[in-house]
């Protein structure tokens, strides 16, 4: 952390990390289900699935559709969910104040998600947030997508950065085995989605974190590697 009182380079995850968008995410499916005559679904139904993606959602709202039907809903939620984007979530509490100290300590962030690139670029938009991320990694942008280690890899030599020198922050445990993968140290936020049985303490993420302001402590982060 030389240099600074916060690491010099923090990636993020997007959805259940920096932004809420559960909410956003209620609708679209919703929407989905109002269109087949079925009653609509409950946030705290939904919220445990979100991290893990449109398929994973899909399935929550339709358990009798089998993987094929799933499948085949997966355009039509993105396309639902492109115009409930923004309208209903936003940033979890105290992100937009971390982010704000890191900026103002001489950090930089980025963002790197397995939420399609063109749907991520239109949050940062939303959020204004689109100059100020310095670098963002989509699910569709490279060849791999997390857990695999090569979109956290890419995002640290975008921002020219040592992977050891960065630390990655999500909620998934598919981040953290990116994260470790890359050899990069990781913040386990526990105030995102995750099923009943997910048990992160067993990750292996570095440090595990209740709440976003927690972050505001420099204290907290865990030490570069070598």
């Amino acid at each position: 952390m030389s240099g600074g009182r916060f690491p010099r380079t923090v990636l993020f995850d997007l959805d259940g990390t920096l932004l809420d968008s559960a909410p956003d995410m209620l609708a679209t499916v919703n929407r989905m289900r109002e269109r087949r005559a079925r009653p609509p679904m409950r946030l705290e139904e939904l919220r445990p699935h979100v991290s893990k993606g449109a398929r994973a959602m899909s399935a929550a709202a339709f358990p009798d559709a089998d993987l094929a039907a799933r499948q085949d809903m997966i355009p039509e939620f993105l396309a639902i969910y492109r115009e409930e984007l923004g309208r209903h979530g936003g940033p979890f509490e105290d992100v937009e104040a971390l982010l704000q100290a890191l900026e103002d300590d001489g950090a930089v962030w980025g963002v790197v998600t397995n939420k399609p690139e063109y749907l991520a670029s239109e949050v940062l938009r939303a959020l204004d947030w689109q100059f100020r991320c310095k670098v963002l990694v989509g699910g569709d942008s490279l060849a791999e997508r997390k857990p695999h280690p090569l979109p956290l890899l890419h995002a640290a030599r975008a921002l020219e950065a040592e992977p050891g020198a960065c630390v990655y922050v999500g909620d998934d445990e598919r981040d953290i085995q990116a994260a470790r993968a890359a050899g990069m140290p990781s913040v386990v936020a526990l105030w995102g989605y995750r099923l009943g049985d997910d048990l992160p303490q067993d990750w292996g993420g570095d440090v595990l974190v209740d709440r976003p302001g927690e972050l505001l402590d420099p204290a907290r982060w865990p030490a570069r590697r070598a």
